[in-house]
């Protein structure tokens, strides 16, 4: 029996351990046709690589329903890039269309929010951002900000906005935890939310050119910015904390303390925390009371010391350094009380007398 690497085995939280089975090949080489509606224009757009001054540029009139469609529980499975390290997820897989299965070089799984990304300038398919958006809102996106929502229109609404807003959130929740939802009713838009920007990247290839309920070709693209100031808080506020808590993870808790002690020493605040007291978990409850009990009868009381103060410096160390302050400001005083010695007149005539000469004799 073969041994089975450590990138077999899928360990979910709470439930035991299970391997990995290999992915599956979700097309035949050649089975997918490329089918493309026929493009008007005269002159050729490589940003948006069509043909333009026909139709309108984001007109979706055009655009071909997907023939294939990925299905997570059952396409999922163990690839090459498992074993080789690659952190990036197949593009094709998103799409439904890798004929390669376990034979590809990237994952066929949903990007994992506890590994990073190893060049945030890439999206979670390895492809490069840019710094602006599109002017549709396609494409890869922006490396400049984080975008967690997707723009999801052509929605054909067949009932209210609550049944509306459960059928979209039954065809994306597939793709990741979701944060919200948002349905603009009679307008056939809804907004949709992750929790992690790698499932937005995910389900914006995924759901492209698919349909919900109704066979509609639904048009998915990135969301511009909420201009409503609260969410602007709260993003601002969300990415501080997540930058707080990367720099802890990473910075040793002992530096952490040092630069807390320093702080609090050059404002002057005492610190609140106290240092705990190692207790030995082997002794039962009641002995160890009785014990601090007896202590505390024996010990004669001592007269109570000046409370010492907390931080980097000892004690004794900061009655150092008062005594050589002291010792400054009295020297200082010192020398400015002393005066100086007023110096002798200048000679008057031409200030000879002082030297020999031979014509005094």
């Amino acid at each position: 029996m073969s041994s089975t690497t450590q990138a077999e085995i899928q360990v979910v939280p709470g439930k035991k351990a299970k391997k990995l089975k290999p992915a599956r090949k979700q097309v035949k080489p050649g089975e997918v046709e490329k089918k493309e509606a026929p493009q008007t224009g005269k002159e050729y757009n490589i940003w948006y690589n069509k043909w333009a001054g026909g139709d309108r540029e984001d007109s979706y009139s055009n655009k071909v329903k997907s023939q294939t469609r990925c299905n997570i529980k059952r396409d999922s499975g163990m690839t090459r890039a498992n074993t080789t390290g690659v952190k990036y997820c197949c593009l094709f897989f998103a799409r439904g269309c890798c004929p390669y299965g376990w034979e590809c070089e990237y994952l066929h799984t949903l990007p994992d929010p506890s590994q990073s990304v190893p060049d945030t300038s890439k999206d979670c398919f390895a492809r490069d951002k840019f710094a602006d958006y599109r002017d549709d809102m396609g494409g890869v996106g922006s490396f400049q900000r984080q975008n967690r929502t997707l723009y999801v229109g052509r929605i054909k609404e067949t009932g209210t906005g609550p049944e509306t807003e459960e059928v979209v959130r039954r065809h994306f929740k597939e793709w990741g935890e979701i944060e919200k939802i948002r349905v603009l009713q009679y307008r056939s838009v809804a907004f949709v939310t992750y929790v992690h920007e790698g499932h937005a990247q995910f389900a914006k290839e995924a759901m492209a050119c698919q349909s919900l309920d109704n066979d509609e070709i639904l048009n998915v693209r990135w969301a511009t910015e909420d201009p409503n100031p609260t969410s602007k808080v709260e993003e601002r506020e969300r990415l501080e904390a997540m930058g707080r808590e990367a720099i802890q993870a990473k910075m040793d808790p002992r530096i952490i303390d040092a630069v807390r002690a320093v702080r609090a020493l050059e404002e002057g605040v005492e610190l609140d925390d106290e240092p705990e007291i190692e207790e030995d978990e082997d002794a039962p409850p009641t002995k160890r009371r009785k014990l601090e009990l007896e202590d505390a009868e024996s010990t004669p009381e001592l007269p109570e010391e000046p409370p010492q103060p907390k931080g980097l410096l000892s004690a004794d160390t900061l009655e150092s350094l008062k005594y050589f302050t002291e010792i400054r400001q009295r020297s200082g005083a010192a020398n400015g009380a002393a005066k100086v010695a007023p110096k002798p007149p200048p000679p008057t005539g031409l200030g000879l007398g002082g030297y020999g000469s031979d014509e005094d004799d």
